[in-house]
C-alpha cells in the first residue's frame, strides 16, 4: 500500500460481524516465554507504526468490539468512525498487562493525558457515543441492520477525501504528524 500510487485512502474494517478487532489472543500469549512475548509486542508495535506511517489517510470503521490491540489498531489510523453501539477500551490493565502497541502514546494525543490515564488505569470500555464525545472517534453513527454503519460512514468520508489533490493530502498528513511531535 505504501508504494501503490493508485491507493488514495485505506479503510480498515472487520469481516467478523460485531467485532472490529478483539486484540491479541491472550491464551496464546500465556504460552510464550519472555523472549517470545518481547518479540511479539515488538512486531505488533512495528505493525501499528507502519499503519500510522502509510502516506495516505487511513480510516478505522469500528462496527463492534475494539479492545486492547484492536483499539490500538484504530488509534494507529488517522480517522475513526464507530457505531454508537461499538465497545472500545484499552483493557490490558484488567489482565495485568500494559497497552504495548502504541496505545499509551496515541490515546493521550487523541483525548488528552488525564482522560487517557483514566481509561488505561481503569481498563474501562466505552461505546461509540462516549468515544465521540471525548474525541476518540471522529463520528459515531447508529448501527444499521447489516451491522456495517461505521463502515458505510467511513466509505462516505473516504469519498470526501478522494477528489482532493493527492499530493496535498499526503503532505497535509506529514505536516500534521510532524507537528504533533514538536
Amino acid at each position: 500500500l505504501r508504494f501503490d500510487e493508485q491507493v488514495r485512502v485505506v479503510v480498515f474494517k472487520s469481516q467478523v460481524k460485531g467485532v472490529f478487532c478483539a486484540g491479541a489472543d491472550l491464551k496464546e500469549r500465556a504460552k510464550m516465554d519472555d523472549a517470545e512475548v518481547g518479540e511479539f509486542v515488538r512486531r505488533l508495535r512495528n505493525l501499528m507504526d507502519e499503519i500510522a506511517a502509510l502516506p495516505v489517510p487511513t480510516i478505522a470503521a469500528i462496527d463492534g468490539y475494539a479492545l486492547g490491540g484492536g483499539l490500538e489498531l484504530a488509534l494507529a489510523c488517522d480517522l475513526r468512525v464507530a457505531a454508537s453501539s461499538a465497545k472500545m477500551g484499552l483493557i490490558e490493565t484488567t489482565r495485568g498487562l500494559l497497552p504495548g502497541a502504541g496505545g499509551t502514546q496515541r490515546l493521550p494525543r487523541c483525548v488528552g493525558i488525564g482522560l487517557a490515564k483514566e481509561l488505561i488505569f481503569t481498563g474501562r470500555q466505552i461505546d461509540g457515543e462516549q468515544a465521540a464525545s471525548m474525541g476518540l472517534v471522529n463520528h459515531s453513527v447508529p448501527q444499521n441492520s447489516e451491522g456495517d454503519a461505521a463502515y458505510q460512514r467511513a466509505l462516505a468520508l473516504a469519498k470526501e477525501i478522494l477528489p482532493q489533490a493527492p499530493f496535498a493530502v499526503k503532505m497535509g498528513k506529514v505536516a500534521i504528524n510532524k507537528g504533533m511531535e514538536v
